[in-house]
């Protein structure tokens, strides 16, 4: 089970190392990855969460869903109250690492490996943490990272590509609605680029930061050490305690185990936190998670 899920990894990275290459070869530029980003968020992932919806309709599936969908809200109020331990010795710091211990990038890391080792069943449950994730990251995320309520935003709350995807993906499932072969191929092949294009952006990243500032900072070690091992194995106890087995038990590990979001540092430098830190995090996390991750998820697959 192990070498299954390490040689997934081994895939991502491999392509995290192409958009590395790319990067230091000067074949990316800034304003090519922001156009693949807006690529990803607008179009791609939508299309993957609406392909893990196009199933006939079953009571038993609907349930798991709804199950999905609570565990989500569980996980990110306990990653919430678990952040407030942390402390730094500069508020803007101090969010930064808040924010990256509760957020993960449950969309560019987590729905490859679910697509990859559990299909679209891991997807169509891994969708939920997405819609889960948005709901929390524009309400309590934008408060925590700007100190102020009033960029409190109800219209991206409901209006993102992750919730409009989930929508039409639900309707869709709900109503048993039949997607003709000349919609739903185009919906495949542009789902299909979830797996490429946002590793080749996170190579990008790590191609312009730097690692060894976030291994010289004490704090950001242990976030990190709590973001990547500490809560999802938490999760991962409770969740079995609670009676929670297979895929859905699989897709939820994967989701919380993933690193720190990217939005980490889109809130740091729009909102006057610590940028750096965010970037140092969010980096080192994502090079750590490639450990850390097959083992959870193998030791997931073994119980489950």
């Amino acid at each position: 089970m192990f070498i299954n899920v390490l040689t997934q990894v081994i895939i991502l990275l491999l392509l995290i190392l192409t958009g590395f290459v790319l990067t230091k070869g000067k074949v990316l530029t800034e304003n090519g990855v922001k156009s693949m980003t807006d690529m990803v968020l607008l179009l791609v992932t939508p299309c993957v969460i609406i392909k893990s919806f196009i199933r006939e309709f079953d009571k038993d599936v609907l349930k798991s869903l709804l199950i999905s969908f609570l565990i989500a809200i569980l996980v990110h109020i306990g990653f919430i109250l678990v952040s407030l331990l942390i402390k730094a010795d500069a508020k803007a710091k101090q969010k930064v690492l808040q924010f990256g211990v509760i957020f993960s990038n449950c969309g560019y890391m987590s729905i490859p490996l679910q697509q990859a080792l559990l299909g679209d069943t891991g997807v169509f449950y891994g969708s939920s943490f997405i819609a889960i994730f948005n709901i929390f990251v524009w309400s309590y995320g934008i408060i925590l990272m700007s100190g102020d309520k009033k960029y409190l935003s109800p219209k991206k709350l409901i209006i993102n590509p992750g919730m409009i995807g989930i929508v039409i993906g639900l309707i869709i499932f709900l109503f048993s609605i039949p997607v003709p072969k000349i919609l739903s191929e185009p919906v495949s092949y542009l789902a299909s680029l979830n797996t490429p294009l946002p590793m080749i952006i996170i190579g990008y990243h790590l191609a312009h930061s730097s690692l060894l500032n976030g291994i010289k900072s004490l704090k950001c070690i242990i976030a990190i050490a709590m973001k990547l091992v500490i809560l999802p194995a938490a999760a991962l106890g409770i969740m079995y305690l609670c009676g929670i087995r297979g895929t859905m038990l699989i897709s939820s590990v994967i989701s919380c185990s993933a690193p720190s979001a990217a939005i980490t540092t889109m809130f740091s430098s729009k909102f006057g936190a610590d940028t750096d830190m965010s970037v140092n995090m969010v980096s080192l996390s994502t090079v750590l998670s490639l450990l850390t991750m097959p083992l959870l998820i193998t030791l997931t697959q073994y119980i489950a």
